[in-house]
């Protein structure tokens, strides 16, 4: 018979593993225009921070860049690799993350992209909103799953980068925002608007604590399932208190 501290002690380190895994709260995420600081929502959309989180930490966002701009809409980036040379490579993504429609898609957050008709592929691209799209985006899709807010003068950045003129030059990049560019020509880094890398820059757990983000407007039944992050932990802590009561007997 397997001896029941050990499952207890497995169980505990797993969980504690666990709820370090949405451990980062702000990161910074550095452009061609300017810093953009990002306050996450860890303890409320933990599925989507973690997920967010593994791409930062293996380095996966590093020489991305926007490709996605629409005034009075979305600045849209987390998709393609530029390593110099025209045109971008796409980026490697992890498996999907279940949709936390918790909050609304108001100017100023942060938002997972995902495909049309499936409220749960989001992997690796994102976007900010520019306005308040919630009445869209909240209802939409299952609604957009908005995981953290832009922190200080952030958006006087985005709103750098939108204000730029857009081409389209494949139907890959048909929104693209350029700078200093010559039509006709291949985009280079002088050009394009780069993320040179996201990193974490402050890793308390409570940062989001003194924010009041709206929630969502949606109306129509929720389509997505339960985060793994959250979920996951309250099974830990159901099945560390049914061994306790097993000992007890």
């Amino acid at each position: 018979m397997i001896n029941q501290s050990k499952i207890t002690l497995a169980l505990l380190l797993t969980l504690g593993l666990t709820a370090n895994i949405a451990n980062a709260t702000i990161v910074r995420i550095e452009t061609s225009l300017g810093s953009i600081d990002i306050n996450l929502y860890d303890e409320t959309t933990p599925a989507s921070v973690a997920n967010f989180l593994n791409y930062i930490t293996a380095g996966s966002y590093d020489n991305t860049l926007f490709h996605r701009s629409i005034n009075g809409f979305i600045l849209q980036g987390g998709g393609f690799i530029y390593d110099s040379s025209w045109p971008p490579g796409t980026l490697q993504t992890n498996p999907t993350v279940n949709n936390e429609p918790i909050y609304s898609n108001v100017r100023g957050t942060i938002a997972y992209a995902k495909l049309g008709g499936q409220p749960n592929s989001a992997t690796s691209q994102w976007f900010f909103n520019l306005v308040n799209n919630g009445a869209n985006l909240d209802n939409q899709n299952g609604g957009f799953t908005v995981f953290g807010e832009v922190m200080g003068n952030g958006m006087d950045i985005i709103d750098s980068i939108v204000a730029l003129n857009t081409y389209n030059l494949t139907p890959t990049f048909a929104e693209i925002p350029l700078q200093n560019y010559t039509t006709g020509t291949d985009p280079n880094d002088t050009n394009i608007i780069l993320i040179t890398s996201i990193d974490i820059i402050d890793s308390a757990v409570n940062t989001a604590s003194g924010l009041n983000p709206p929630a969502t407007t949606r109306t129509e039944p929720g389509s997505n399932t339960s985060s793994g992050g959250g979920s996951f932990g309250t099974v830990l802590l159901m099945m560390l208190l049914t061994i306790t009561r097993i000992r007890k007997k």
